[in-house]
């Protein structure tokens, strides 16, 4: 059997030049693509070691590795237009626990996976590293 050609039509963002990032997050930056195995059950996972938002009390910088591990439906997440919408925290002033969950609300509205877990590992601030995970099941 032949492998399937990736349709790649509707992305606009990957193969791109230089891009400003916008001053709010924006879920709508996330592109997605038709899953070319959507029967077959696998895994992807995406890191981000260069996350950063901002402390909503104090505006000072919070830094952070964000991990996406998911099982795809239909659709698959384009790795640039996840990256842009990462970048498009750093200067949104929100709690960690916030942040990630609304990361994995996002995702998920954005390619309705099996199930997915979006962590934050975030950076110690006042002497204390915060891990925050979130998790969804489609049901």
């Amino acid at each position: 059997m032949p492998t399937p050609k990736d349709d790649v039509s509707q992305l606009k963002t990957l193969g791109q030049g230089a891009t400003r990032y916008p001053r709010t997050v924006t879920p709508s930056l996330l592109e997605t693509f038709p899953n070319a195995y959507p029967d077959r059950r696998y895994e992807v996972t995406f890191s981000s070691e260069e996350f950063t938002s901002l402390c909503p009390k104090t505006g000072q910088p919070d830094f952070g590795r964000i991990s996406i591990r998911y099982v795809p439906g239909a659709r698959c997440i384009e790795s640039k237009s996840l990256k842009l919408y990462l970048f498009s925290y750093r200067d949104e002033g929100t709690f960690m626990e916030t942040l990630t969950n609304r990361i994995l609300d996002d995702l998920v509205a954005a390619c309705d996976p099996v199930e997915m877990e979006v962590t934050g590992e975030f950076a110690a601030r006042g002497g204390i590293t915060i891990t925050v995970a979130a998790h969804h099941v489609r049901k």
